[in-house]
């Protein structure tokens, strides 16, 4: 294959992202569950819930430390792979780095304070508002990078003049119409993606028979946050539906396969697309791309052909976009079975044929956050600064991107397999129910 340093700039600047990604919905979900997690037990006075929020809090300080690396990876890979861009968008988005920078700096110190004082305080509460700082900066961290990302969806705030910036405004760089919708959906879908990866740890457990008290309080907090995070997700991502129709209208047409500008518009699942862009094999929802766009069966939306063919986003962007949906239906279903199943039994059993769909869930929701940046990426092509600048214009012309890409590989082999193990070890050198008797929650004798 001939070299390209574009298309080794993209392969390793996706490799990172996807990469890093784990570990930045871990670093804004995982918070806000330990906070929930602590809360619980003090105002119920139940150490298992204190325990849940301790244990977490041990896994949460090993996922942090990778996602600094990363984060620092995709940093560098910002002004070395892709020069023109940042010459250009650098001075516009430079206010949220600068800030991010502060946000994650409050959150490391309150969580080595937050760490290394468990039980040092007489009013557990006192313990409690430490997680706050630590909260609120994981999700500001979040925001202020994810509105770099709107930016280059909705770039505003600038003039440029033969290739020159001018006239910077960086507040309203930061805060452009992409800004609500992107930063609302990216808190929400790691809240969601988090609160399920535990609520599959808790239901693997049980699964294999460790039918103890403990992992099922954990399953009915992680699983009840999970229902709720999951439908404030599905919500926004209606509102996501209607800003693409209103900013990005080449996106939501590639996204749906919608060719020609019509009122009624139907929504399309699956399918395939034959040499004349006809959708078959699909399913066709009527009314219901219009419903999504503009609330209003009769709404128009505007078709790929609309625009020059050279600016449309691949089509591939289509199965994406329904993997989202699929995805998302299925993990508020399992989030609505389990709390209906709770509430008929009136205790904290779970079937075994739900846990095994919780389990599924965990891995799914992170699944569904890589296609969701994928989607989101993709569907930006082929800008990179929508209207101002394409990808092909803003990539380095370096002859060593290939060799990075392979060095960067072995780079996030050698992490993830190191956090692995680390989390691996870690758990199991401090067993949960040694724990217990340890605290003196539990009294020495036969394990659960």
């Amino acid at each position: 294959m001939q070299y390209d340093p574009v298309f080794f700039s993209r392969m390793l600047t996706e490799l990172t992202l996807s990469f890093h990604i784990i570990f930045a919905t871990i670093g804004v979900g995982v918070p806000v569950m330990i906070a929930l997690a602590e809360w619980r037990g003090i105002r119920t006075n139940d150490p298992h819930y204190l325990l849940l929020a301790r244990r977490w809090t041990r896994g949460f300080v090993i996922t942090v430390a990778v996602g600094v690396v990363t984060g620092t990876a995709i940093g560098l890979q910002l002004s070395l792979l892709w020069p023109s861009f940042m010459k250009i968008a650098g001075q516009a988005i430079a206010l949220p780095l600068f800030l991010e920078t502060f946000a994650f700096f409050i959150e490391a110190i309150f969580l080595g304070i937050y760490l290394y004082t468990w039980d040092r305080f007489k009013k557990k509460t006192t313990h409690l508002l430490l997680m706050i700082p630590i909260v609120i900066g994981s999700s500001a961290s979040a925001f202020f990078i994810t509105t770099l990302n709107a930016f280059m969806n909705t770039p505003r705030g600038f003039t440029l003049e033969n290739g020159v910036i001018k006239n910077l405004q960086p507040l309203v760089a930061m805060f452009n119409p992409a800004t609500p919708t992107k930063v609302s959906h990216v808190l929400a879908s790691s809240y969601t993606t988090c609160a399920l990866i535990l609520a599959a740890i808790a239901a693997w457990q049980l699964l294999r028979g460790k039918d103890h008290v403990y992992h099922k309080k954990a399953l009915k907090l992680t699983m009840t946050a999970a229902f709720v995070f999951a439908i404030s997700t599905a919500a926004i991502g209606d509102l996501s539906g209607k800003f693409l129709a209103k900013y990005q209208p080449e996106k939501l047409a590639a996204a749906e396969w919608h060719f020609e500008t019509e009122t009624h518009a139907p929504l399309i699942l699956g399918g395939a697309l034959d040499e004349n862009n006809e959708v078959i094999y699909g399913i066709s929802i009527p009314y219901m791309l219009s419903v999504l766009a503009h609330n209003d069966p009769a709404g128009e939306v505007i078709g790929l052909n609309d625009f020059p063919k050279d600016e449309w986003p691949p089509l591939v962007i289509h199965y994406l976009f329904n993997f989202k949906i699929a995805s998302g239906m299925f993990l508020v279903l399992v989030g609505l079975l389990y709390l209906f199943r709770r509430r008929l039994s009136r205790t904290l059993e779970a079937p075994r044929w739900l846990l095994r769909m919780i389990v599924v869930a965990g891995p799914l929701a992170m699944l569904t956050i890589e296609v969701g940046w994928f989607f989101a990426e993709l569907g930006r092509q082929p800008w990179i600064l929508r209207g101002f600048m394409k990808v092909s214009d803003a990539a380095t012309t370096s002859d060593h991107v290939d060799m990075m890409l392979v060095l960067f590989c072995f780079l996030y082999l050698l992490l993830g397999f190191t956090v692995v193990r680390v989390l691996g070890k870690l758990f199991r050198k401090h067993d949960v129910f040694e724990e217990m008797i340890t605290l003196g929650i539990e009294k020495g004798g036969r394990r659960p």
